[in-house]
C-alpha cells in the first residue's frame, strides 16, 4: 500500500510546512572525548544530517532523560531522523549515568559534547554559531544547568556555544526544593545518589539557582498532565525570565503526560516540530 498520499494529507491538515523530507545521512558512535574508548558508551554521540552540505544549517543537540540513571542515544534515532529530514543537523549524545556517577560528571560530559559540536559540526553541514540544545526530563535539567552555570563551559575552555535552549518537560530545575519536599521513596533515594545528601549541593546543582545568568532565548514546554513539580518549576523559570525581560516562550501541551511529551515526537508531523523550528528560525 502506498502511504505517501495519506502522509501528505496528514502533514497538510496539521499545518506543517516542512514535511517533505531532505535526504539524510547518519554517523554513529563518534567519540567526543579523547578517552571515550576507555569509558564504554558514555562518551559517544550520533549525528543525523542532510546530505546536501552546500549551505550551513542550524544544529540541534538533544540530551535524553531517564532520571539520570538510564537512557541512551540509540532510543532517539527517530528524533534525529525527523529533525534531519527538516534540514537540521541533529546530534544525540550519551553521558555518564547514576549510580556510578553524579550530576556534575553528567553535566561535564554534556558540555564536552557541546565543545565537540562547536568544533566539528561544520563538516556535517552545521553552522557552529547556531547551536541549539533540547533536553527532556533529566536531560532538560542538564541542558539548563550547563547553559546557566558558567563553570561547565569554562572547564571546557570555551564560551557558551548555545544559541537557544528548548526544555521539553524538563525535570529538576530546582532540586533543592524538590528534595526538601519529596516524601521518602526509592525514586528519591535514586535522586539522592545522583545529587548526594548535601543540601548545598542540591542548590548548586539546580539550574534555577543561576537564572540571572541566562542571556540566550528559551522555549519551555510542559505537559498538561505532567508531574506537578515540572509544571511549577517550569512556570517559575518562565516567570523569572519574563520579569528580567529575557526572550522566553512557554507552552502547555494539552493532554500530555511526562513520557508522552517526548514520544509524541516519533511522528515527524507532530506540532512540537513546528514550534521548535519556528523558535530556532526567529533567533538571529
Amino acid at each position: 500500500m502506498n502511504l505517501r498520499p495519506l502522509l501528505f494529507v496528514i502533514c497538510f491538515i496539521t499545518g506543517v510546512s516542512n514535511c517533505f523530507p531532505f535526504a539524510i545521512k547518519i554517523k554513529r558512535d563518534i567519540a567526543y572525548t579523547n578517552h571515550a574508548n576507555e569509558t564504554g558508551t558514555r562518551h559517544f554521540l550520533d549525528v543525523y544530517y542532510p546530505k546536501n552540505l552546500e549551505k550551513s544549517k542550524d544544529v540541534l543537540v538533544f540530551i535524553h532523560g531517564g532520571s539520570w540513571d538510564s537512557g541512551k542515544k540509540e532510543t532517539y534515532w527517530w528524533l534525529g531522523r525527523n529533525f534531519a529530514h527538516k534540514n537540521v543537523v541533529t546530534v544525540i549524545v550519551n553521558y555518564s549515568l547514576s549510580p556510578q556517577y553524579q550530576y556534575k560528571q553528567m553535566a561535564t560530559d554534556c558540555s564536552a559534547a557541546l565543545k565537540w559540536v562547536k568544533n566539528n559540526s561544520a563538516q556535517y553541514g552545521g553552522n557552529p554559531d547556531r547551536i541549539f540544545v533540547m533536553g527532556h526530563s533529566a536531560g532538560g535539567h542538564l541542558a539548563a544547568l550547563i547553559n546557566s552555570d558558567p563553570h561547565f563551559f569554562k572547564e571546557q575552555g570555551i564560551e557558551n556555544p548555545i544559541k537557544g535552549l528548548i526544555l521539553n518537560d524538563g525535570f529538576g530545575l530546582d532540586m533543592f526544593e524538590y528534595l526538601m519536599e519529596a516524601v521518602p521513596s526509592d525514586q528519591k533515594n535514586s535522586f539522592l545518589t545522583t545529587f548526594s545528601n548535601s543540601k548545598e549541593i542540591w542548590k548548586v546543582g539546580s539550574p534555577l539557582t543561576y537564572s540571572s545568568n541566562i542571556s540566550n532565548p528559551y522555549l519551555i514546554f510542559t505537559g498538561e498532565k505532567t508531574y506537578p513539580a515540572i509544571q511549577m518549576q517550569s512556570k517559575r523559570l518562565f516567570d523569572e525570565l519574563s520579569l528580567a525581560k529575557k526572550q522566553v516562550g512557554y507552552e502547555v501541551v494539552k493532554r500530555k503526560k511526562h513520557i508522552g511529551m517526548i514520544t509524541q515526537m516519533i511522528f515527524g508531523c507532530n506540532q512540537m516540530y513546528v514550534a521548535i523550528l519556528g523558535f530556532m528560525r526567529r533567533i538571529e
